[in-house]
């Protein structure tokens, strides 16, 4: 298994990303309140870690975003929304 990255070192990438043209940061829209109600009434387990990415898919359903790359496996029990996510199998990091 990689090591990971010192904080410094994970910094300098995020700086990266966030100068990225093509970025956008998802942040609450005045729907947010109604779509996290949805998505713990679809997914009442919820509860721990899991809520971390539960507010990613929720703002992913937000903003409309359908796919995301990642190898956190929990993001599989978000698959079944009506606006489904597609999770990318075949991205490597």
């Amino acid at each position: 298994m990689r090591r990971p990255w010192s904080a410094p070192a994970a910094w300098d990438f995020v700086t990266a990303l966030l100068a990225s043209p093509g970025l956008a940061v998802l942040a609450p829209t005045h729907r947010h309140a109604d779509v996290a109600s949805e998505v713990i009434l679809e997914l009442p387990h919820l509860a721990g870690n899991l809520l971390h990415d539960a507010r990613t898919a929720i703002l992913m359903r937000e903003h409309g975003v359908r796919r995301i790359c990642t190898r956190d496996t929990d993001f599989n029990q978000f698959m079944s929304w009506k606006s489904s996510i597609r999770f990318d199998p075949s991205f490597r990091a």
